[in-house]
């Protein structure tokens, strides 16, 4: 007998569990791990057929044998060796900019606050051309570059908006004033630069998995093995903060600790994806918004926002190099393409909030 929506809907809600040993108590949210088991299969589905598509096409059963270690020796030099470095930095990189924006957008309760708002990532693009332009690379790379760049524009983000303590809204209104300082300061060294150098910063600051390999993927994994559980622990946390500063602090959390631990995190998450990627536009501002509206969730859940961003990013790396036959796109137009709606969207739900509408 099919179950009465009352009762589906039962049968998902959050149930609260104490263990007497080890002594651990919370609450489990069915739906929430049934959103992140589906975006894992997902995952490895987009994982798949990000490698299969390619000059010459691989079937996914074959894609898969070679990962297992089966098949014959060309197919698995073409999917380990050719294609999976390329796809693994799109997964990890994808991961990282969904954690992350699921970090800011709950610490600053505002869902248009996302590293690609607030400046992280203009950072990293301004570092990244002057190294180019102005041949200050000191032999470090883009990708060192632009970790340099994106952590130094978190830190002076945070600074600029101390006042005994830091505040969501201000940490949003100093960010924007970053990104556009940023900003300019890229277009002017992009102007003062040579065709060739311009040619060369304008491929990456888009954000781009042409080229990609483990040198860019290994690192940002490691970065991940701890982060990702530095911030699924910091989640606890985070859900007081969605009180308030006051109600937050009167349970007994430190405010401004835990605010910095989430902006430190955040940071690191954007810094290490786009010095491997680069600057991929919107997947921290959508993914974490497409998985809190899944998972019904108060706030953005930062693993399902991770593994929407990871899904968003292999999905378009595909469509960037299929779309145009003969033609590799960069994967941060189509993020962007897709992104665009998705950021009117949010403008016009939060001005109606506020408005009363």
């Amino acid at each position: 007998m099919p179950k009465s929506p009352s009762t589906a809907s039962c049968s998902l809600a959050s149930r609260s569990f104490r263990l007497a040993l080890p002594p651990v108590s919370g609450v489990l949210r069915p739906r929430l791990l049934l959103v992140c088991a589906l975006l894992a299969f997902a995952t490895v589905a987009a994982l798949s057929w990000h490698i299969s598509v390619g000059e010459f096409d691989v079937p996914v059963p074959d894609v898969l044998g070679a990962l297992t270690g089966s098949g014959d020796e060309g197919t698995r030099i073409v999917v380990t060796e050719l294609r999976l470095p390329r796809a693994m930095a799109g997964l990890l990189a994808g991961l990282a900019f969904g954690v992350s924006g699921a970090l800011f957008q709950t610490m600053t309760r505002n869902p248009l606050a996302s590293p690609d708002m607030i400046g992280l990532t203009q950072g990293a693009g301004t570092a990244v051309v002057a190294g180019v332009v102005l041949g200050w690379d000191g032999g470090m790379g883009p990708q060192t570059l632009g970790l340099l760049g994106a952590m130094a524009s978190a830190l002076l983000v945070y600074a600029l908006s101390w006042r005994r303590g830091t505040t969501g809204y201000r940490i949003i209104l100093v960010g924007i004033g970053i990104s556009w300082v940023c900003m300019s300061a890229t277009d002017y060294l992009l102007a003062q630069g040579g065709h060739r150098q311009a040619q060369s910063a304008v491929g990456w600051l888009v954000g781009n998995l042409n080229g990609r390999d483990w040198q860019q993927a290994g690192p940002l994994a490691v970065a991940l093995a701890v982060l990702l559980p530095t911030a699924l622990l910091l989640g606890r946390l985070m859900r007081t903060l969605q009180l308030g500063d006051d109600v937050a602090a009167g349970l007994g959390t430190r405010v401004q600790t835990v605010r910095l631990a989430i902006a430190v995190t955040g940071a690191g998450l954007v810094a290490f994806a786009t010095a491997a990627a680069g600057p991929v536009a919107f997947v921290a501002l959508a993914a974490p918004q497409i998985a809190q509206r899944l998972a019904r969730a108060a706030a953005p859940p930062p693993l399902a926002a991770g593994l929407t961003g990871s899904v968003v990013v292999l999905v378009s790396d595909v469509a960037a190099r299929t779309l145009i036959p003969d033609t590799e796109l960069p994967v941060g137009i189509v993020t962007g393409v897709l992104g665009a709606p998705v950021l009117l969207w949010l403008l016009i739900r939060t001005n109606r909030a506020d408005s009363g509408g």
